[in-house]
């Protein structure tokens, strides 16, 4: 056999043909890796439950479900960084949840819409992205705190002082986008 010049770049796996799993790959085990996982996840399986059961049936800012779902989206992002321990992984993994949650509530939001609309959203639509904007605002907010309390040692301070903030100010961003009080 012939030797290449980039062989020694090419994992021995790779060069016959064998590909072997990575030494250490992310090991689903791990009761952190679950609460990473419901983090990003709470927000969209709320929606989807939501306009499953009982979607808007217009653009009334008074619903709760977009209440909640901006609550889920802020929370769950917070619960996903704060399995983090360095300053920069907290804010990181806090913001990406936070993305990855308000990307998949907006689809569903689109997806669930039924009818299209010209010149208007449908009331799926508007609630999903009012809520994933108010949300992404709060994990923005509660990110740069989980920046700072990523050193402390108690799960819970470093899940608690942020979902708190990042919960308050999406609520009250979701206020101030829909024209109503924010239900605190």
């Amino acid at each position: 056999m012939t030797e290449r010049p980039d062989d020694d770049v090419v994992p021995v796996s790779v060069r016959l043909g064998e590909v072997v799993p990575p030494e250490d790959p992310e090991d689903w085990t791990k009761p952190l890796t679950w609460v990473a996982a419901a983090g990003m996840l709470a927000a969209p399986a709320l929606t989807l439950a939501w306009f499953a059961v009982a979607p808007p049936a217009d653009g009334t800012p008074a619903v709760g479900g977009t209440w909640l779902v901006a609550a889920a989206l802020a929370g769950g992002a917070v619960l996903t960084g704060a399995t983090q321990q360095g300053a920069l992984q907290a804010s990181t993994a806090t913001m990406a949840a936070a993305l990855f949650a308000a990307l998949v509530v907006i689809v569903i939001g689109v997806a669930m819409a039924g009818e299209r609309q010209v010149g208007a959203a449908s009331p799926t639509l508007a609630h999903a992205f009012g809520a994933a904007v108010a949300g992404l605002a709060g994990a923005l907010a509660a990110s740069a705190l989980a920046a700072v309390l990523a050193r402390v040692g108690a799960f819970w301070l470093r899940l608690l002082a942020p979902g708190a903030v990042g919960v308050v100010v999406g609520l009250l961003l979701l206020g101030v986008l829909m024209g109503t009080a924010a239900p605190l």
